[in-house]
């Protein structure tokens, strides 16, 4: 049986969505899942690797928000799926890919489902609350999907308020909770950091990098990611343990960047935080290596910030770190509170720095709970478990 993907992010992209797309092309049986996706500059040498799975459209993402570009995709998805003999499609996000499953359905009768992630929810509300049309169109899409996948239980309840304002109240049925995961053979503790420190010269400040813990946050700079308020926690921490600094790897908006880079000043942190902008997916693992407690503070920020699992979390407890985080959106489905890390209330410095320096006091509790979070992800939070999820919810779809 051939499955078809639509993927508006796919890699080289980055970004949690991208991977998530990647790794179930990665992971699928050979020869049984085609991936539609936009037009790259950089794809040719990661389309290699998926061994010609990835039919890339003649035009970019931006293109694929028009209607002519959404007449393109469609077209060509439906001829992909008559020429394939594709029996399910998964439908990458809501909008834009839902058109084409849409598409697809009405002209090949091929079942569809499609991803929840939470903000793309949020941003829907939002649209159809304000325009008739859009409204339809949501309703068209998520109404003909034969099953819906949502990455967390957040998430999940999230999209039932949605079925509900939609008058789909019925379809909450079809809907399904799939955690997502991270490469426990590529993401794994102690990997040599030696390099990558010495060439992001994240050094204690006398040159060295001997004698510093740091604490680490992996995230796009942007306002839901907290990462002001672990620079609000700072000051409390280095009071209680003055060998910590801070990294911060993701690029962003450079005002966003500014406003964080002007906080750590005001506080008087700003010699002891490091914003590295973006670090590539190769350098990850060496990253979290050098860390010894990973933070995420994500919140409920302006009118779609919200994280709706958090990838980078599960990638740090699969290098044996212990997790700090903000109980907010669908973290608490991506870190067991006591277990793989702590959860603390996302906008309370206070609580961020008595949890984290709770870990830097205690070598052996830092341990245990690291040691729990790679078992964590090698038992379940890992993308062979993610796939054999979907291709489940699949083989169910269609049988019925």
């Amino acid at each position: 049986m051939t499955s078809l993907l639509l993927a508006q992010d796919f890699p080289p992209m980055g970004g949690g969505i991208a991977r998530l797309h990647g790794e179930l092309a990665r992971r699928y049986p050979a020869g049984e899942l085609i991936v539609s996706t936009p037009q790259d500059a950089d794809a040719a040498e990661v389309d290699a690797q998926f061994g010609g799975a990835v039919d890339r459209l003649p035009i970019g993402r931006g293109r694929t928000k028009s209607l002519p570009g959404l007449l393109l995709w469609s077209r060509r998805a439906a001829s992909l799926a008559r020429q394939r003999g594709v029996r399910f499609v998964y439908c990458g996000n809501v909008k834009p890919a839902g058109y084409p499953a849409r598409w697809v359905y009405e002209r090949t009768k091929t079942p569809y489902c499609v991803f929840l992630y939470g903000a793309d929810l949020l941003s829907e509300r939002h649209k159809y609350h304000h325009s008739r049309l859009k409204r339809r169109a949501s309703r068209a899409i998520l109404g003909g999907a034969a099953a819906l996948v949502a990455i967390s239980n957040w998430t999940r309840d999230l999209a039932l308020t949605v079925l509900g304002e939609l008058g789909l109240d019925g379809h909450g049925q079809r809907l399904r909770v799939v955690h997502l995961g991270t490469d426990p053979a590529r993401f794994r503790p102690r990997v040599d950091a030696t390099e990558l420190r010495r060439r992001l010269e994240l050094t204690d400040g006398s040159g060295t990098g001997g004698g510093t813990r740091w604490l680490l946050t992996v995230a796009r700079l942007e306002p839901h990611k907290g990462i002001d308020t672990v620079l609000q926690a700072l000051p409390a921490i280095l009071a209680r343990a003055p060998d910590v600094r801070y990294a911060v790897a993701g690029a962003g908006a450079a005002a966003e960047r500014a406003k964080l880079e002007r906080l750590a000043g005001e506080l008087g942190v700003a010699e002891r935080v490091q914003f590295l902008g973006e670090v590539s997916e190769r350098d990850l693992p060496a990253l979290y290596g050098l860390a010894t407690v990973y933070v995420g503070a994500s919140r409920r920020a302006e009118r779609i910030g919200v994280e709706g699992f958090g990838i980078s979390l599960v990638e740090a407890s699969a290098c044996g770190l212990p997790v700090v985080a903000g109980n907010s959106g669908g973290v608490p489905d991506a870190v067991r509170d006591g277990e793989t890390g702590f959860l603390v209330a996302p906008e309370d410095p206070a609580a961020f720095a008595d949890a984290i320096c709770r870990l830097l006091a205690d070598d052996e509790l830092t341990r245990r709970v690291g040691a729990a979070g790679r078992r964590a992800v090698e038992s379940y939070y890992n993308w062979d478990r993610v796939v054999r999820d979907l291709r489940a919810i699949e083989a169910e779809v269609v049988a019925r």
